[in-house]
């Protein structure tokens, strides 16, 4: 009988360390994302932000610059593009689909100077 409750009292002290260790765990991992939740994430300098807020209107493809076809035909061999858009800034957007099949959203203004996002 003393056997037992030796052991069993030795399992109660190794519970209380294991959870004394988990609260400690807890309370590090919530106090190291407070700094990160503190502070929110800047992404860009807001030159994309001003330019995807800005009305695009759609327009004939044919009514896109040389400019334009030519930079895409350079730099993105065998993309098509599906629609054009331009805003006041004399920004063009480009629905395009690639060689490979994906599509995507290009901007691109009148000379043919690619804008990343």
């Amino acid at each position: 009988m003393f056997c037992e409750k030796k052991v069993f009292t030795q399992n109660i002290e190794d519970m209380k360390k294991d959870m004394k260790s988990l609260v400690f765990a807890t309370a590090l991992a919530m106090g190291s994302l407070s700094p990160v939740l503190a502070s929110p994430p800047i992404f860009h300098d807001g030159i994309m932000e001003m330019i995807i807020a800005q009305e695009f209107t759609e327009i004939n493809l044919d009514q896109l610059p040389d400019t334009i076809s030519k930079s895409l035909e350079k730099d993105h061999v065998g993309a098509v593009i599906n629609k054009a858009y331009v805003n006041d800034e004399a920004v063009y957007k480009l629905e395009v689909t690639f060689s490979d099949g994906t599509n995507s959203e290009l901007y691109v203004d009148a000379e043919g100077n690619w804008i990343d996002m």
